[in-house]
């Protein structure tokens, strides 16, 4: 194994140091309790938003706090949730008197975690908190960690979209459904050439030949639907857009009529030059499907360590949504409009 890091017990704490040095005047970062929160904290009476993870996936999440997003993030240990005395300093911190959205992907550890954080919040301060869960994943339907489809890609799409009608001032219960119609809108998918390697454990979580590829992968190593031959980019742009646009036909009555937001995202160690080929032949399809791309996003958005492969997410768009992922966004991870 060889990685940039001092050691196997401080990767996740010397991490969190290295962002708040690059980030003075965006972020603050609780290095005791591993929370990044907005450097600047928003007005009072805007409804303010969490979300956190396993540590390996960056810039999700902590990269995505800041104007537009998040008010916090909390940092589990690599590829583990964070603990709920986390979630409830989070959440406490960042309330601003119009309550709080969790925004948790839905693996076991993360979903029990958040749930008790709420709970202990809202009987020790009285704090109001709404939770939203994604579940995108059409690979699987129950796997290693959840019950139910994993979350992946569109809580990306999630964080921005509810950070945006945060920013506006909108009440909790419409920036939690904005956000859970978000969820119910999106779907993804996910491959790899290589799998990851867990610096506690010192060896990749899986072993892939060098000729095959796995097909369905999570986002935390582990295996996916099946395994298969290592294809041409256009077969396996085929293999992604096929089984997403299976379940998003099923949405189609939903009034999103705008086409869709695609994100392209590299799973950690895939170069551009392969994503944008991949985003290419991903965009020949959806065309040849009649599909609209109404909006993109192509680069490593939410990672798996060191995994080479990549993953697509496709939300159903209405004009609501698009005007809130066109609002401006401030932070490490996603930046426009400012």
């Amino acid at each position: 194994m060889k990685k940039l890091i001092n050691a196997v017990d401080s990767v996740v704490t010397d991490a969190l140091r290295g962002m708040a040095a690059a980030h003075p005047h965006e972020l603050a970062v609780d290095l005791d309790q591993h929370i990044v929160y907005r450097r600047r904290p928003k007005e009072q009476g805007k409804v303010a938003i969490i979300s956190g993870g396993g540590s390996g996936h960056e810039p999700l999440h902590g990269g995505f706090v800041g104007t537009g997003m998040l008010d916090a993030a909390c940092a589990g240990e690599i590829f583990t949730s964070p603990v709920p005395d986390q979630m409830v300093a989070a959440t406490s911190a960042v309330d601003r008197g119009a309550g709080v959205l969790h925004i948790v992907k839905n693996y076991t550890g993360d979903v029990m975690n958040f749930e008790m954080a709420a709970e202990i919040v809202g009987a020790e301060s009285g704090i109001q908190v709404a939770s939203v869960v994604t579940n995108d994943d059409v690979a699987v339907e129950d796997s290693l960690y959840t019950a139910g489809r994993r979350g992946v890609g569109v809580t990306v799409m999630v964080e921005k979209i509810a950070g945006a009608a945060a920013e506006q001032g909108r009440p909790l219960d419409e920036v939690a459904g904005i956000a859970a119609r978000v969820n119910a809108s999106g779907r993804s998918m996910g491959m790899a050439l290589t799998s990851c390697t867990v610096p506690a454990n010192g060896k990749p979580s899986f072993d892939l030949p060098d000729d095959e590829m796995e097909i369905g992968i999570g986002i935390h190593g582990e295996p996916g639907r099946h395994r298969e031959k290592v294809a041409p980019a256009a077969e396996i742009a085929e293999r992604l857009v096929t089984p997403v646009l299976a379940e998003l036909t099923e949405l189609e009555s939903a009034g999103a009529d705008e086409g869709v937001i695609a994100m392209v995202n590299g799973m950690g160690a895939t170069p551009l030059l392969e994503l944008y080929l991949m985003y290419g032949e991903i965009a020949r399809l959806l065309q040849g499907a009649g599909i609209t791309v109404a909006r993109n996003l192509v680069g490593n958005y939410i990672t798996s360590l060191d995994m080479a492969g990549c993953s697509l997410t496709l939300v159903r768009a209405d004009a609501e949504l698009l005007s809130l992922w066109d609002a401006p966004v401030n932070t490490p991870g996603l930046r426009w409009g400012v």
